[in-house]
């Protein structure tokens, strides 16, 4: 559970504020600050190796703001500026630490993260009320034991779980998360495409995809898009990743919109991954940026819809780039 491979380097130097966005350069300086705190707690003991009290302050830090603005990038390298061994931080997306406590049991996933100093969470988003509970009774743990927490999300803390599930019977989980977190709003236009065009055009037909697909490769993987739909409806969310493992092109043939809301949120996974490998994507069939149709756009995942188009268009044009 560290930060994946596109983001194993990052720093708060290597992140770009835009000057148009002074929210971005006070979000490094209080990014800054908060390692700083947790780097004072590493110092402060008490008897027996027992943590003293920590240092002035929430116990978490809650970055908001559109897709794109680079919450990530900060979030990893949050991680990365923390200088303890990693096995005394934690860098996971919200859907690999459920799936973490679903495998390990609630008991001893709050065991093995009490150790931690830090636990990044990214893309923080809860979908039921289930998760909601329990993220809320984890994290409660988690701050008694004296870890520190820092999370991303295209939603508010307090906003959880709105236009997807009756939040109000669960608004008193939802206002305990909020009140551990001290909220950075981030701005900004979408980094990986400010001032681009439009989504590349995809490859002429299904015959050119198989065909570029077999010239380039060992890390080829070459699908028709219903097939893939198919198959990732019998895979856990949490194996995407180990899917991709010696991939480092992937080859989609006659891509549709979707509408189905549970193959969208499969692909939103997908994409996360692919995102996260940085592994180029060649399409045939409509552009990327039309994969999700007008009414999933508009409902209760929207968010995670349009991070999943971005992050997609951005793999499609890198590969235009490097062709």
């Amino acid at each position: 559970m560290i930060p994946p491979p596109r983001f194993a380097e990052v720093s708060f130097e290597t992140y770009v504020p835009d000057p148009a966005e002074p929210s971005q350069e006070r979000a490094v300086t209080a990014l800054r600050a908060f390692a700083g705190r947790i780097g004072e707690s590493q110092g402060r003991r008490g008897w027996f190796g027992r943590r003293a009290a920590p240092p002035a302050g929430r116990p978490g830090v809650y970055l908001d703001g559109g897709f794109g603005v680079g919450k990530t990038h900060l979030l990893a390298s949050l991680w990365h500026a923390v200088a303890v061994p990693a096995e005394l931080k934690t860098f996971c997306t919200f859907v690999e630490l459920t799936n973490l406590v679903g495998a390990l049991g609630f008991a001893t996933a709050v065991e093995a993260l009490s150790g931690r100093l830090l636990v990044c969470i990214d893309e923080f988003e809860l979908d039921d009320p289930g998760d909601t509970v329990l993220v809320s009774t984890l994290l409660t743990r988690l701050t008694e034991a004296g870890v520190k927490t820092a999370a991303t999300s295209n939603t508010l803390p307090d906003k959880l779980g709105e236009g997807r599930f009756a939040a109000d019977d669960f608004l008193r989980e939802i206002q305990a998360l909020a009140a551990r977190f001290d909220v950075l709003r981030i701005d900004g236009e979408d980094y990986r495409h400010r001032g681009l065009p439009a989504a590349p055009q995809p490859v002429a037909s299904a015959d050119t995809v198989t065909a570029v697909a077999t010239a380039y490769g060992p890390g080829g993987a070459l699908d028709d898009f219903d097939a893939l739909c198919r198959h990732l409806s019998t895979v856990h969310p949490s194996r995407y990743g180990p899917l991709l493992d010696g991939v480092s092109r992937v080859h989609l043939r006659d891509v549709h919109p979707v509408d189905d809301q549970s193959i969208a949120l499969r692909l939103v996974v997908l994409a996360d991954r692919l995102y996260d490998r940085g592994i180029s994507v060649v399409a045939s069939g409509v552009p990327l940026d039309r994969l999700f149709t007008g009414e999933l756009l508009a409902g209760g995942y929207r968010k995670k819809y349009y991070r999943a188009v971005s992050r997609l268009v951005a793999l499609s044009r890198e590969t235009t780039a490097r062709s």
